[in-house]
């Protein structure tokens, strides 16, 4: 990847410089800023992408692409290589790198996104267990508070720019597509490519993920609060979503300053964690070897389990130490089919939404997009664990209304572009679904088997 060469006025230097060292303990200069971004730097990434824009010629013409060149930052949430960014970083890109502090350097794949929060977990494959960020809570952040951010600023890797807190419950409209609500404003300069890297306090824990700036504007930017991404974060890194288990424990976190737990609200009767034994006002506390401070933590210890081994988890029930034995099961669909029947399922005939998307899709009432710009569409009655459709966030319940340029009325227009001779043209395929009142797209990204199954006639 070509790096922009930047012209730079340098001081001159004297010939005898001292050698840097180790910061003494005593050092005057180990301010609390500099010992936070000692703390968590090795938990920031930088990341660099490559991504292929059309023109907007006929689709049934060749199109020419081009290669477009992206940047951003991430944050490793599990030592495993799961890392934490904004969902503009990674959406409908070709080919996704991450960058360690030693400069060590990884493929990354999307695992599961969220566009409608601007959120996704990417994932690399480390060979050693990688350093996670410290987790701070936003429910007691101040105004005027000291406030850090690191990141991928305009190439730069591993920025450290400082402010503070300008004002808080911030609500920003980015596009016609795209607004936040309840973001932390401040005056630590945040740049193009420091979009999903931490927003510090001075403790070395993350309170934001730096999410956009206000153009034209200096030193105002915002960050999504850590508190309201990691219910985001939660749902991305759900067993049922990211490998098809569930266990069926309803549980809230609870943030106040240090204080944070999770507080079981109750279990899903008939689910593992009802046969588990978990009740009502239950402190989970661990979960195998990952100590519990909320979901998400509950929700990463469980990947890579499998359906038959179960998991001890350490819960605190009136005071006392609990140990419950938690095994998960394979989430059955036998509810959304029945519901699929019963409209009359006329969607993918031939299996190819189920093969290339994940989707298994359902005939549904034009009345249910009423209020919007499209005539109809089709219901999702289930997503595949792990496909394109499951890693960009698409639910049971939304409704499919377009790929690419065409819209999705009925099985024959799904068929029609998953089948189109053009069809490695359009990949990334951009999806529009209607879900509530909200018109949401986003980009499945099909590998090269995928392609083959759709042309195949």
């Amino acid at each position: 990847m070509t790096q922009p060469i930047y012209k730079l006025f340098l001081v001159a230097l004297v010939a005898a410089a001292v050698q840097c060292g180790d910061v003494r303990a005593d050092d005057p200069r180990e301010t609390p800023l500099v010992r936070a971004v000692k703390r968590v730097k090795s938990a920031v990434v930088n990341i660099h992408s490559e991504k292929t824009t059309y023109d907007d010629g006929s689709v049934f013409a060749p199109r020419k692409g081009r290669k477009v060149n992206g940047m951003g930052t991430g944050i490793i949430i599990d030592p495993r290589g799961y890392i934490v960014t904004n969902h503009h970083v990674v959406s409908g890109v070709d080919v996704l790198t991450a960058t360690l502090e030693d400069a060590s350097t990884f493929d990354a794949t999307t695992v599961s996104v969220d566009a409608e929060h601007d959120l996704a977990i990417i994932k690399i494959e480390s060979k050693t267990p990688l350093p996670v960020m410290p987790m701070g809570t936003s429910s007691d952040i101040m105004l005027g508070e000291t406030v850090i951010a690191v990141g991928n600023a305009f190439g730069y890797e591993h920025t450290v720019t400082a402010g503070i807190v300008s004002q808080l419950h911030r609500d920003v409209e980015v596009n016609e597509t795209q607004s936040y609500r309840n973001l932390i404003q401040t005056d630590a300069s945040i740049n193009p490519g420091n979009s999903g890297g931490p927003l510090l306090n001075l403790a070395g824990e993350v309170v934001g993920i730096n999410v956009a700036i206000r153009a034209g504007a200096q030193r105002i930017g915002f960050a999504i609060p850590i508190d309201d991404a990691r219910m985001v974060i939660r749902d991305l890194m759900s067993t049922e979503r990211l490998e098809g288990t569930m266990h069926g424990l309803l549980a809230k976190d609870y943030k106040r300053g240090g204080d944070r737990k999770l507080i079981v609200t109750r279990p899903e009767p008939g689910s593992p964690a009802a046969k588990a034994g978990f009740k009502k006002g239950d402190i989970v506390k661990r979960a195998g070897e990952v100590t519990v401070v909320d979901g998400v933590d509950f929700e990463r210890a469980l990947i890579g389990r499998d359906d038959v081994e179960p998991i001890e988890i350490l819960v605190e029930r009136d005071g006392k130490d609990e140990r419950l034995k938690l095994a998960l099961r394979r989430r059955s669909y036998a509810g959304q089919l029945a519901t699929a029947v019963v409209e009359k399922t006329a969607a993918d005939k031939d299996g190819r939404s189920w093969s290339v998307l994940g989707l298994k899709l359902a005939s549904v009432d034009p009345e249910v997009v009423t209020g919007t710009r499209y005539r109809g569409g089709l219901k999702v009655a289930e997503v595949r664990a792990g496909s394109p459709a499951a890693k960009n966030g698409i639910r049971p319940g939304d409704v499919l209304v377009g790929l690419h340029v065409w819209e999705t009325i009925n099985a024959e227009n799904v068929s029609y572009v998953l089948t189109h001779p053009r069809i490695t043209n359009f990949n990334p395929l951009k999806f529009y679904i209607v879900r509530g009142r909200e018109t949401l797209y986003g980009h499945l990204k099909l590998n090269r088997g995928e392609d083959k199954v759709a042309s195949a006639n």
